[in-house]
């Protein structure tokens, strides 16, 4: 049953009536009389001016209101004229991921592995087209089984990529005509994944595999995550995975896990931080990662304890740290032993060995670091534990001085995160603003949900072979919330059972809520929206958006960039819900139109000036 909230909204697309134009206009007058005003009084006047209302006391919440104003009367202004609609890229950028472009960074004195890293100062000016669909390209299947079979026309891989791949390829994946299929953890597993999570949990002293959550791992940072196999098992056992890898041109491992509907995104940290806070994760995995962890004076492994919470695990599987004896100490020869030597600098101890798999337990005890010999890493300072934006890699230990300094093992499980967790996040956030916010999300998804549906849109037909009209058709899986504040759309969207899961994105500049997301076992990442996001075109199902643009208004970058953005990263038939201040909204309507995208405008009519903008990317432009 629809709520009594969705009763009252109405849809609307007509044009905005000619006497809001005079209003704007006066509005905006009033607006920049009251800033010329509170110049003049405070500046020459030496009498006391009349006291002003607290919303005109605050210079930024006036220049917001300025810039609303100003949106409102270029929305109008929008209407008023054709604008041409934005030109499709070229097909040679179906998958174009800006920020990664290799040759152009060599040619800027990248070198080192740094070529490979994301520079995104490098394509400031970047053409304004709109990305491609590829020409065999099909909506993926519903989840689950999605999970395990997808469209080989939806990623880079070719039919003659996947025949001159090495065998552990053929036994991670069938290429069956235009499918690929994956191995299900419902039956045998040829490539081991069950067999090797179990065998990790139990070198860290558990009976099973079902036991990481009560041992306190909820999130697992996978690096090099292959096709997934990994991560989709930790997810059937109720954990957060989330991959990254380095961008790749052909094959990418990060497109073909979002395809499939895992947590993933391009990352790699060969000379700056990941966009994520100290004491990030529970453990960090990486299965032949490619990554030669004792290079750079050891700050590869330095970056593995930044994201490490305390008592957390490193698991290093790999060929090539197998010693050449039973014994790690035994020869000096083995590749091994550089990092041993250093994982003790950083007060790591080594659990177990079997096989080529290497376990480290990073240190519980902040006292360590002090009672180590002169040659042990420093701490940080307050001026290198910064939050973490693509910052250069440090060569001290971070986190230590934190509240978050917290074991795993004494963590209370996620399901039970409650008043003494978020205490230590008293700055940032007050209490009754984060409670207010959950019961908030919770009444407002169950309207969001059943907005998702093509019959909001009366010229939308019904997809082929779908009977029953019910939104949302089970096809959203990945969901990326653009301005995500403490969570509360992820944590609705776990209450209400649905089978998605969500990137909570943190913006730059804002409050920086993200280690209370992490700490809630969500996935989330900082990000700067004036740049692009590091992901491939087409992988998300849905995009929210609730007050960033107005967020953007009046910062260094515009909302046809954004919306651009946006656009790329969004599957065809995808989805889009933008919540904002009416000016704002019906500037962001005149441009997703250039777009081609279906929007409407629902007004919730509880006398506020809010108004949502859902919209849908349509299949085949």
């Amino acid at each position: 049953m629809r709520s009594h909230w969705f009763n009252k909204i109405s849809v609307t697309s007509g044009p905005i009536p000619r006497r809001r134009w005079l209003l704007l206009i006066l509005v905006a007058a009033i607006a920049l009389i009251i800033i010329l005003a509170s110049t003049t009084s405070s500046d020459f006047d030496p009498v006391p001016a009349t006291p002003v209302p607290d919303i005109y006391s605050n210079f930024r919440r006036l220049r917001e209101q300025t810039s609303l104003d100003y949106l409102d009367l270029r929305t109008l202004s929008l209407g008023s004229t054709r604008q041409k609609e934005l030109e499709f890229c070229g097909r040679e950028r179906d998958n174009f991921v800006p920020c990664y472009n290799v040759t152009g960074n060599l040619l800027a004195g990248f070198k080192d592995g740094e070529e490979f890293d994301r520079h995104c100062d490098l394509s400031r000016q970047r053409e304004r087209c709109l990305v491609r669909t590829p020409k065999d390209y099909k909506i993926p299947l519903r989840w689950p089984v999605g999970r395990d079979v997808i469209w080989s026309g939806n990623v880079k891989i070719s039919k003659d990529q996947f025949l001159s791949s090495g065998s552990m390829t053929k036994r991670l994946m069938l290429l069956e005509e235009n499918q690929i299929a994956f191995h299900s953890d419902d039956g045998l597993i040829f490539d081991g994944v069950k067999d090797y999570s179990r065998q990790i949990a139990e070198m860290i002293g558990l009976g099973s595999d079902y036991e990481f959550l009560q041992a306190g791992v909820q999130t697992v940072l996978d690096i090099g995550c292959g096709f997934g196999s990994f991560g989709a098992h930790l997810l059937s056992l109720n954990l957060m995975p989330i991959c990254i890898a380095a961008y790749e041109a052909t094959g990418s491992q990060i497109q073909l896990s979002l395809e499939r509907g895992l947590p993933a995104m391009i990352g790699n940290f060969i000379s700056r931080q990941l966009p994520y806070p100290s004491l990030s994760f529970d453990m960090v995995h990486c299965a032949q990662c490619g990554i030669y962890w004792d290079e750079k004076d050891g700050k590869f492994l330095m970056e593995v304890d930044r994201l490490l919470r305390p008592g957390g695990y490193f698991v290093l599987t790999s060929p090539k740290s197998k010693p050449r004896t039973g014994s790690l100490r035994m020869k000096k020869t083995s590749l091994l032993t550089p990092i041993e030597e250093f994982t003790e600098r950083i007060c790591w101890s080594l659990m177990a060995q079997q096989d080529e798999t290497f376990i480290w337990e990073k240190t519980a005890d902040v006292d360590c670091y002090k009672s180590r010999k002169q040659d042990a890493v420093p701490l940080c300072d307050d001026r290198q534990d910064i939050p973490s934006y693509y910052q250069p890699l440090v060569s001290c230990i971070s986190g230590t001085t934190s509240k978050r300094w917290i074991p795993i093992q004494n963590r209370s499980s996620v399901s039970n995160f409650g008043l003494a967790e978020l205490g230590i996040h008293g700055k940032y956030f007050e209490l009754d603003d984060f409670l207010e916010d959950l019961q908030i999300w919770r009444s407002v998804l169950k309207n969001y949900w059943s907005l998702l549906t093509p019959l909001i849109f009366s010229d939308h037909p019904k997809r082929p072979g779908d009977e029953d009209p019910l939104p949302p058709y089970n096809m959203i899986r990945n969901v990326m919330d653009l301005n995500a504040h403490y969570g509360g759309l992820n944590a609705a969207f776990l209450e209400d059972a649905k089978a998605l899961w969500v990137m909570n994105v943190v913006p730059v500049n804002t409050l920086n809520t993200l280690p209370l997301i992490l700490d809630r076992g969500f996935a989330g990442v900082l990000h700067d929206w004036c740049e692009p996001f590091p992901t491939y075109p087409r992988t998300y199902d849905m995009l929210h958006v609730n007050g960033l643009l107005s967020h953007l208004s009046f910062e260094k970058c515009g909302m046809m960039d954004l919306v651009l953005e946006m656009d790329r990263i969004l599957r065809p038939e995808g989805w889009v819900i933008l919540s904002d201040k009416l000016g704002v909204i019906e500037m962001a309507r005149a441009i997703v139109t250039l777009l081609h995208w279906e929007a409407r405008v629902i007004d919730l009519q509880n006398g506020s000036d809010q108004r949502l903008l859902v919209c849908q990317k349509p299949f085949g432009k």
